[in-house]
C-alpha cells in the first residue's frame, strides 16, 4: 500500500496551522506501521525548505488556460523527517516565505487562485507519469480538493480514475470559491461536468472535492455533526454525500511534542518529575515576559481570528483584571491587525498581568505550552483543534469552548474522569466564569494532580492512523473490484 499526501503544509517545511501539523505527522507514523506514505506540497521560499537538500525527479510541463507551464519535481534528500516528501517548483508561484498570506503585510496573495490551480495539475501530470503509481491519494482542503476532478473528469488524466482519493476537510470556513468562469483554466474536460465544479454560481474547490473524491472525512466525529448543520452553504451537499463521510479525530506526534526530551523548553520533565518541571518552565516563561509567577498562567497560542475565537480576548484580558481576578495572560500568534492593536496596547496598559508576542515562534510555543499552568481555546470553529493536545502531553489543563474536537478530547472536571474546563456559550460571561474556575482550582493546589491525568492520555498518532489504515484498505479493496 503506497498512500501519496498532496497538500498546502507539511511541517517542517512548511506550516501555517494544524493542517501542516497533521500532514507531517500521520505518513510519519502510516510508515512505521509497515505502509508507505509520501507527502508533496509546493516548493516555497520558507527557510527549512530553502536549506535542505534535494534532487531533481521529474521535469515537466502542464497544460494552463491555452499555454502551458513548466515545472518541476524534487525530492528532499536531508534531513529526515520519517517519510519521502517531494516539493513542486512552479516559478514565479511558490517562491516567497509566506505559504498564503504575504508575512510583511498580513494580506492573502493575491494569485491564490493561479497558485493552487498550477499546483494541483502539476501534482497529478507527475503522478500520471509515475512508473509505480500510488494506491490511494490523500487531499487535504481546498488547497488540492480539485484533484479528484483532475483525476476522473480530465480526458488527460482519464488513466488515474481508479486510484482511489479521499478528501479530508481540516476548516470547512475556507472553501476555495472563485469565478466560474475559472474552470477554464483547468486540463480538457466534457464541459457537461462542470456542474461538479459549481456550487451556488461559483467554482467552489472545496464543493468538487466532496463530489468527487472516493470518500471525505473530516478530522473529528463532532465537526462532522457540525459541518451537517452549518458550513456556510455546503451543509446540504455534506448531507446528500453523507454515506461516503466519516470523522477521523486527529493524533499529535508525541515525539516533536514530549516535555521529557523537547529541545525548546526550560526543563524536561515526565510524570513523576513533573511539580518540579512545571515550576521550572514556568519561572523561566514568568521571568521573560515580567508575570508574576505566583498567579496562574492562562495563556493562548493561535490565530489571531475570530474563528479562533480571539476577539473575545481584549475585553476577556480587561474583564478578568478589572474584576480582581488573580491571574495572568499570554498570547502568541499572529491574524488580524485591528486584534494586533488592541492586544500591543493591553500589554503596555497591564505590564506584570498580560503580554503578547505578535509573531509566528515554534519553539516559544513548546516553552508556553510546557510554562503554563492553562490553555485557553475561546473557539467559534475548531475542527480538532491540535493546541488542546499539545497542552495536555505538557500538564497544561485546557479551557476551551466545548465546539468541534474540543468537545470531543476535552472532558469537564465537573463530570467523571474529567480533567479539563469546558463552556457552551461563545461570551465574554462564559469564558469568565470558566476562568474563574479554574483559578479556584489552581489555589485549591489540586492542578498538580490533574497534571498527572492529562500527562497519560493518549492522543498519539498511534491510535488515529489505524483508523486511516481500515479506510485505505476499503477503498483499495473496492478499487480492486470494480
Amino acid at each position: 500500500m503506497q498512500i501519496l499526501h498532496i497538500s498546502a503544509e507539511c511541517f517542517p517545511a512548511a506550516k501555517a496551522g494544524g493542517l501542516g501539523d497533521v500532514v507531517g505527522a500521520l505518513p510519519k507514523y502510516l510508515n512505521r506501521a509497515g505502509y508507505g506514505a509520501s507527502v508533496v506540497i509546493p516548493k516555497y521560499a520558507t527557510e527549512w525548505i530553502q536549506s535542505a537538500d534535494t534532487e531533481e525527479v521529474y521535469r515537466g510541463e502542464a497544460p494552463w488556460h491555452l499555454e502551458r507551464f513548466p515545472f518541476s519535481v524534487e525530492r528532499v534528500l536531508g534531513p529526515d523527517i520519517g517519510f519521502p516528501l517531494y516539493v513542486i517548483d512552479i516559478a514565479d508561484k511558490f517562491d516567497r516565505q509566506g505559504i498564503y498570506n504575504d508575512p510583511w503585510t498580513g494580506y492573502p496573495y493575491w494569485d491564490e487562485m493561479e497558485r493552487f490551480f498550477s499546483f494541483q495539475i502539476a501534482a497529478v501530470e507527475w503522478v500520471a507519469h509515475l512508473e509505480d503509481k500510488p494506491s490511494v491519494i490523500h487531499t487535504h482542503d481546498h488547497h488540492t480538493a480539485l484533484v479528484p476532478f483532475l483525476m476522473t473528469q480530465c480526458y488527460r488524466y482519464r488513466k488515474l480514475a481508479s486510484i482511489p482519493t479521499i478528501l479530508t476537510i481540516h476548516n470547512g470556513e475556507y472553501q476555495g470559491r472563485y469565478d466560474r468562469h475559472h474552470y477554464t483554466y483547468l486540463p480538457a474536460f466534457d464541459i457537461e461536468s462542470v456542474g461538479l465544479l459549481d456550487w451556488d454560481g461559483q467554482l467552489n474547490a472545496l464543493a468538487a472535492g466532496i463530489k468527487c473524491a472516493w470518500q471525505v472525512t473530516t478530522v473529528s466525529e463532532g465537526y462532522l455533526g457540525e459541518l451537517m448543520n452549518f458550513c456556510h452553504g455546503l451543509e446540504h451537499l455534506l448531507r446528500m454525500e453523507k454515506q461516503k463521510m466519516t470523522g477521523i479525530l486527529n493524533g499529535i506526534d508525541v515525539e516533536v511534542w514530549n516535555p521529557e526530551t523537547d529541545p525548546m523548553i526550560e526543563k524536561n520533565y515526565t510524570i513523576r518529575s513533573r511539580k518540579g518541571g512545571k515550576r521550572a518552565n514556568k519561572e523561566a516563561l514568568c521571568r521573560e515576559f515580567g508575570l508574576d509567577r505566583s498567579r496562574p498562567l492562562f495563556s493562548f497560542i493561535g490565530r489571531l481570528v475570530g474563528e479562533k475565537g480571539a476577539d473575545l480576548l481584549p475585553e476577556l484580558i480587561e474583564s478578568v483584571r478589572t474584576g480582581g481576578v488573580e491571574a495572568n495572560f499570554l498570547v502568541l500568534g499572529t491574524g488580524e491587525r485591528f486584534l494586533h492593536h488592541q492586544l500591543s496596547e493591553l500589554s503596555g496598559e497591564y505590564t506584570g498581568f498580560f503580554d503578547a508576542r505578535l509573531e509566528y515562534n515554534e519553539a516559544l510555543a513548546h516553552t508556553i505550552y510546557a510554562g503554563s499552568d492553562f490553555l485557553l481555546m475561546p473557539s467559534r470553529v475548531e475542527p480538532c483543534g491540535l493546541n488542546q493536545m499539545y497542552a495536555m502531553r505538557y500538564g497544561t489543563t485546557p479551557v476551551v469552548r466545548a465546539v468541534g474536537g474540543l468537545a470531543d478530547t476535552v472532558i469537564d472536571l465537573s463530570r467523571p474522569g474529567g480533567y479539563g474546563f469546558l463552556f457552551e456559550e461563545y461570551s465574554i460571561a462564559a469564558a469568565m466564569e470558566s476562568i474563574q474556575r479554574a483559578v479556584d482550582y489552581y489555589q485549591r493546589g489540586e492542578y498538580l494532580e490533574n497534571m498527572k491525568r492529562l500527562m497519560k492520555l493518549d492522543f498519539s498518532w498511534e491510535r488515529s492512523s489505524g483508523n486511516y489504515i481500515e479506510l485505505y484498505s476499503s477503498l483499495i479493496k473496492r478499487s480492486d473490484t470494480s
